[in-house]
């Protein structure tokens, strides 16, 4: 079974380094919002739908069902300042960002402190441009899930457009707060963050 989560790990990296070179195909964006002054960012890759069903490409997540929400690189939040997010605490800090969706069900938005492994390790033929890249653990959630900082439910909605591209945004703060909305195709997943409260 090792072998398995190995060889489909590898195969995953390996269709994915064509794109990590070609940015024009498979563009990285980071986002960012300001909570009383302290900067918060996501930076993601932003796969396509060309044409197919988002629950086509899901159907393909393991087990687990666990997506790394994004492509190539690991997907990271980083924040300066302790947050709430889906009423749950987040010390100031760099997490890896997955998603938990399941076939039937609500999804979740899962933080890892676990930073990912180096793309090199996965596939060894990778390109030295991309050899270092920390990519997210294609070959079992399971060894991290121990690193787990939050998973909170996210509410879904109706996409206010459409995206063929995958989409994070962070909402204007006001007030401490904010929230984070993934997009793709004609829905959407939300959930709150905002400044946390100072420690007692």
């Amino acid at each position: 079974m090792m072998k398995m989560h190995v060889a489909v790990a590898a195969a995953l990296a390996a269709a994915a380094v064509p794109a990590a070179a070609q940015t024009a195909k498979v563009p990285r964006e980071t986002v960012t919002a300001l909570l009383n002054g302290k900067k918060v960012a996501v930076e993601y890759g932003r796969p396509a739908l060309g044409g197919r069903k988002m629950a086509e490409l899901l159907s393909q997540l393991p087990a687990d069902r666990i997506w790394r929400a994004g492509m190539d690189q690991a997907t990271t939040l980083t924040t300066e300042t302790d947050l709430t997010i889906g009423g749950k605490r987040v010390p100031a800090g760099k997490y890896t960002v997955y998603v938990h969706a399941p076939a039937t069900g609500d999804y979740s938005l899962a933080l890892n402190s676990d930073p990912g492994i180096a793309l090199k390790l996965i596939y060894p033929a990778a390109p030295p441009a991309v050899a270092d890249a920390l990519w997210p653990r294609l070959d079992g959630y399971d060894k991290v899930k121990d690193k787990e900082v939050i998973r909170v439910p996210l509410r879904k909605g109706t996409a206010a457009e459409p995206m063929d591209r995958f989409l994070i945004g962070l909402a204007p703060a006001r007030d401490g707060a904010s929230s984070i909305t993934l997009t793709w195709g004609g829905e959407s997943w939300t959930t709150g963050v905002r400044a946390a409260s100072p420690s007692r």
